[in-house]
This record gives structure tokens, sequence and C-alpha cells, in this order.
């Protein structure tokens, strides 16, 4: 096994290859990218053998910006008979009995993209019996078991596919690495799945009733109309939103909300009581990152989600460089932190960052 399958957002191979080839050569692993515009996903192929299973385990996957999952490759079969794909694939599997691990799940996947649509009716109905095949053989578990290592199956035409698995405590929880939101019928904009995906990816779902409690207050920066506040505001906190553009009623009306028309960049929050700063506006990528590493430095704010918009071009260069001028610049004032970035699901020529500051300051 010497290849890596990475799913990513269609357009955005370019941005997945240039990335896994650093962090691959980071930790000292040397291969090739393989990539086919628009077709969301990459292979990246290591010269030497066992390499591929080195890289997944040396790899963590909340490391990676651009890529929605990680697969270690058992193999890829083409030529699938239509009456019958389940032999091919038990066939791949058989040749690297010893090797490959026993799964407590499986999942049939294919690329977000039109074509990858098209596949998704019949991949759900293969699931079941090649869900069958593989108890049988020993390849699953009798019962699904989420701390066992996850069996990919990922079609990329209708008789071909790459299997392979990914660890549970390094991968994405989710089908396809993509979150099942559903937009509330009563937020302001389509932009309120953008914060509660981020939610989900950054926050262990343990924590929410910790790091994401009532009565906190938040700060909502390029706030109009509210797509933001709407997540704030459903988790009972109280929200300082910043934008010279309208609120949506519906906000104001709940008491929770307090509208600033004012410069995002010139705003002060009245009381220095704020847990949570979101940050959404439209400008330069290097300006925003500047602008949040203020907000966590002064102590303005313990943990801090925001999106950088993306170039045209340089698009990776350009992430690169602002994360590392981020951190610099939170390292030189003393600060220590997680943070996390991901071209999420709901992003489009952008991409969505987390920080949560581990030894928060006094506000000054």
């Amino acid at each position: 096994m010497n290849q890596v399958l990475l799913y990513c957002r269609p357009g955005f191979e370019k941005e997945c290859a240039g990335e896994i080839q650093t962090k691959a050569t980071d930790v000292e692993i040397y291969g090739f990218p393989r990539t086919k515009s628009n077709s969301g996903y990459v292979i990246f192929e290591c010269y030497q053998p066992g390499d591929a299973e080195k890289l997944v385990k040396k790899l963590p996957f909340s490391s990676l910006i651009f890529a929605r999952q990680m697969v270690l490759v058992a193999g890829q079969v083409t030529d699938m008979p239509v009456g019958d794909r389940i032999s091919p694939l038990l066939a791949a599997l058989a040749e690297y009995s010893g090797e490959f691990p026993r799964c407590g799940d499986i999942r049939v996947e294919m690329p977000d993209t039109n074509d990858g649509k098209e596949l998704s009716k019949f991949c759900r109905k293969f699931t079941v019996p090649l869900r069958q095949a593989l108890r049988k053989q020993g390849y699953l578990f009798t019962k699904d078991n989420a701390k066992k290592p996850v069996l990919h199956v990922f079609f990329t035409a209708p008789g071909e596919c790459y299997v392979g698995y990914s660890s549970s405590d390094n991968n994405s929880d989710f089908f396809m690495g993509i979150p099942r939101l559903k937009f509330p019928a009563d937020a302001p904009s389509r932009s309120t799945l953008k914060l509660e995906e981020a939610f989900h990816v950054f926050i262990p779902r343990e924590e929410w009733d910790e790091r994401l409690a009532s009565g906190m207050w938040a700060v909502d920066l390029g706030a109009c109309p509210g797509g933001w506040t709407y997540q704030l505001v459903q988790r009972s906190m109280f929200v300082h939103a910043i934008d010279n553009g309208q609120m949506a009623d519906s906000l104001m009306e709940t008491g929770q909300v307090k509208h600033h028309e004012v410069d995002g960049f010139k705003f002060e929050p009245p009381r220095k009581n704020v847990t949570w700063l979101v940050c959404d506006m439209v400008e330069k990528p290097a300006r925003v990152a500047h602008l949040m590493g203020q907000w966590l430095v002064k102590g303005w704010a313990k943990e801090t989600i925001f999106n950088l918009k993306l170039p045209m071009k340089g698009r990776y260069d350009e992430v690169l460089q602002d994360l590392e001028n981020l951190k610099v610049f939170l390292i030189k004032n003393g600060l220590k932190f997680n943070l996390q970035a991901k071209h999420l699901y709901h992003d489009r020529e952008e991409i969505t960052v987390h920080i949560q500051v581990l030894n928060p300051v006094t506000p000054h």
C-alpha cells in the first residue's frame, strides 16, 4: 500500500496536492501527487513501500486544510462487471491479507462533483450487500464499532473505485467528509451553515455545553444580515453585531442582540466579557488575520472563528503566509493556543480558521 487518497472540493485539487506534498516532506516521506482538474480528489503516491501507512499515522488529519478525508489505499478496482461488483473488491482486499485491518464501519462514497452525484443512488444501494459480504469474509466486525478503522470504497466512475481504510481517531467523522446540515428556515442567510459546520468540525461535541454555553457574550464582525449571529442566538448567547448594514428583525426581537453600526476594524467591546469572536467580513485575508490576532492578544476574546477570503491565484501560498504570520504574532505576545484551519463544505473561495487561547490574558 503506497497511496493516500484525499477528498477535496472540486477545483481545489491543486491546493490539496500542494499541501499533502509539503506535509509529507515535513515528516520525511517522499512521493508525488496525482491530480485531475475538478475531480474532487487527489492521490498521493509514495516512493517507498510502506510509507503511505507511515504518512497517515504521522500526519494529523486535523492539520490538513484542503482535505475532507484521508484514506490509506489498498488498491484500485477497474472494469467491474455490472452483474458482480463485489467479487473484484473482495479480490483486491485479499491481496492485502494480513495487512488490511478488520474495520468497524463501511462508507461507500463518491467525489463531490456532478458525476459523483449521479453515482450516489447506486452507492447507497450497493452499501447493504457489500457490507454483508465484507462481514462474511471477516473484513468488517459483525456490529458497527466506532473505535475501529473505517473501510472506504470510493467510486470515481460506475465500474471504478479505490478501496482502503482510515483510522477512526485520525479521519473525518462524516460521510464524504461533509457534515449533513439542514438550513434553518428562520435563518437570515445561508451563511449560517458556515458557522454551524465550523462548530461541528472544530469543537468536540462533548465540549459544546461548556464552550458554547448559554449566557456567553459574543461579537460578530461583519454581521449583517445575521447568519452567524443566528447561530450564537440559537445557543442562547448575547451578541454585539457589528455592521453598517441592517440586521434581520427576527434577531433584534430576541433581545439578545446589540447592533453597532460601526467599522468592524474600529470596534472595541464596551465590556471585556466576550468569550467568542466570529468574523465573516469580505476583506483582504492578511488584514482579517491580523485583526483576529489583536483581539486575542488584547484579551478581548477567548476563542475565535473567522473566514479568510482567498485570492484567485496563489491560494495555498496566501493561506500559509497569513496563518504563519498570525502564529508568530500570537507566540511573540506570549499566547498559547490551538489553531485549526479548514476549507469547509459550506465555504467557497475562503477557508475557516478556529483559534482557542489556552492561557487567556487580562483584557486591556
